[in-house]
């Protein structure tokens, strides 16, 4: 008998599950993911996989640790990165598939303490000044870092705060200072502290939007997923409503 050539006509005749078939077809994809980004990705990752027989491995970090990283030939094939201007300068560079940036997500910033009631919800606890800590992320390489000292400063404390700033190297890294206790509060990215409508721990002031220039968050296929199918499914998946239900309950804008 003549063997059909299309792989999944071929797999049927061999009496394959239409499952058995989504693994023959299966690919893994690295991606390179924003430390804000690290609640909500496991399970972006496991309703993607269950999607589409494909897997996913992420890294996380800081966008510009990530985007250094990418410079120097790290095997990542997708950057789901914390701002819109690391992709674009990606893309610039010549490091990405041209069309594939899109916005994926628009963040939230918080101001959390660990401590319940410490932090009012309008965020006053800032302008007394009475803590001895205030932990942010670096704001050269974390955007929600950057978000931070905008914040400070359009409510003019830059100065006043600046002796008892601790700076973590990421987002993660700066909620760890602050669950330590090594500092009393500090501003983290919202998703960290966030889901389904409340907070998961301690007290926190959303930030409003309006005291800084809007995280938004890009992703993109870099160069070295230009031919798997995998990293075009996955920004397809963030596109849909299961992967928009989720960011929605990390208390992420479309």
């Amino acid at each position: 008998m003549r063997r059909p050539r299309n792989p999944i006509l071929l797999a049927l005749c061999l009496g394959l599950s239409l499952s058995g078939i989504a693994s023959l077809q299966a690919e893994q994809v690295q991606v390179a993911v924003a430390t804000n980004f690290s609640a909500p990705m496991p399970a972006i990752a496991e309703g993607f996989e269950q999607a589409t027989g494909h897997t996913l491995v992420a890294a996380y970090g800081a966008t510009g640790q990530l985007y250094a990283q990418i410079k120097n030939g790290a095997p990542f094939e997708v950057f789901l990165a914390a701002d819109d201007s690391t992709p674009a300068r990606l893309e610039s560079e010549g490091e990405s598939v041209v069309g594939s940036r899109f916005t994926y997500a628009i963040g939230a910033l918080a101001l959390w303490s660990a401590q319940e009631d410490y932090v009012d919800r309008q965020g006053a606890v800032l302008k007394a000044n009475q803590f001895q800590h205030l932990a942010i992320a670096n704001p050269k390489t974390a955007p929600y870092g950057l978000a931070a000292t905008q914040v400070l400063a359009k409510l003019g404390l830059s100065q006043a705060v600046a002796p008892k700033l601790v700076e973590g190297q990421n987002i993660a890294q700066t909620i760890q200072f602050v669950a330590s206790g090594n500092a009393e509060l500090g501003f983290v990215a919202l998703s960290q502290v966030y889901k389904d409508g409340r907070l998961t721990s301690g007290s926190a002031w959303r930030v409003p939007a309006e005291l800084h220039e809007p995280i938004r968050q890009d992703a993109l296929i870099l160069s070295k997923g230009q031919n798997n199918p995998a990293a075009t499914a996955l920004l397809d998946y963030l596109r849909s409503e299961p992967a928009a239900a989720v960011l929605r309950s990390y208390g992420y804008q479309l």
